[in-house]
């Protein structure tokens, strides 16, 4: 069944109305027809079957049949801090993170990126990005699509590492020789402290930070330390920059009891 999110206005009494894009590609695309069923959110707090009335080329509008649950959220909200990588790599962070859970992309310069950064170019990297996020939370059945911020430089993302519960600052040395804190342990030492003294009903928040092509240097390493990050390692192998944001946020979802963890 197709899935469109929409704007909370789009919703009036017990109709929503989905415009642009989306109503191109049902009309022309899908074929949609009055009578075909389809799900709609607003990317908060509602989403709802309906049942398609009418069709226009710059409107498809339907009646809301009933309420949906939103169930497929984690219970985790997990941030992925990604070091810009050239080409189209970060499409791939965004697409598959917002498959598998990511709460939210934070891209960001630190001293070892190989790609030149276009601040000219960030509105319209930022609205590709966006549809990329908004495309693959329709398809894997999420009920929100993840923020993407701003890019940031080191400094800036130093300093948003207080905002989380736990900040993972994978360190491939972390994982050489199976030496160092692996990201595991890490995860576990968070559920059995701090996990357990947050409020009752409030949403953990983790952020996974990761290098670009170049990875960190020890001075990064460092920084992120003495910011409050765990610096730790996602294996003895080296990942590329587009793998290991995907790999923690797995590790993350399976340690909060997504994929069949405790």
């Amino acid at each position: 069944m197709q899935r469109y999110f929409v704007a909370p206005e789009q919703f009036r009494g017990g109709a929503v109305t989905i415009t642009g894009e989306d109503a191109h590609h049902a009309l022309r695309v899908m074929r949609m027809k009055p009578g075909d069923k389809i799900i709609v959110s607003d990317g908060e707090s509602r989403t709802v079957l309906a049942s398609v009335t009418e069709l226009i080329p710059q409107a498809m509008k339907a009646d809301i049949l009933e309420k949906l649950p939103q169930d497929s959220e984690p219970a985790w909200s997990v941030s992925i801090a990604q070091g810009l990588p050239k080409g189209d790599k970060m499409e791939l962070v965004i697409q598959k993170g917002t498959e598998i859970g990511a709460a939210e992309f934070l891209p960001f310069e630190s001293e070892r990126i190989v790609v030149q950064y276009d601040a000219k170019k960030e509105s319209k990297r930022l609205e590709r990005w966006g549809k990329i996020a908004k495309e693959a939370a329709e398809q894997s059945h999420r009920h929100r699509i993840p923020a993407i911020g701003p890019v940031r430089s080191w400094k800036e993302l130093l300093a948003t590492i207080p905002d989380y519960d736990l900040a993972v600052f994978c360190y491939e040395r972390e994982g050489d020789a199976a030496q160092g804190v692996g990201i595991g342990a890490a995860l576990r030492k968070f559920r059995e402290g701090k996990l357990l003294s947050l409020e009752e009903g409030r949403t953990p928040s983790v952020l996974i930070i990761v290098g670009p092509e170049g990875g960190f240097t020890d001075r990064e390493a460092a920084e992120a330390d003495a910011a409050g990050a765990v610096v730790a390692g996602l294996g003895k192998r080296i990942l590329r920059t587009e793998t290991a944001g995907i790999v923690g946020l797995t590790c993350v979802l399976y340690e909060a009891g997504e994929m069949g963890g405790e």
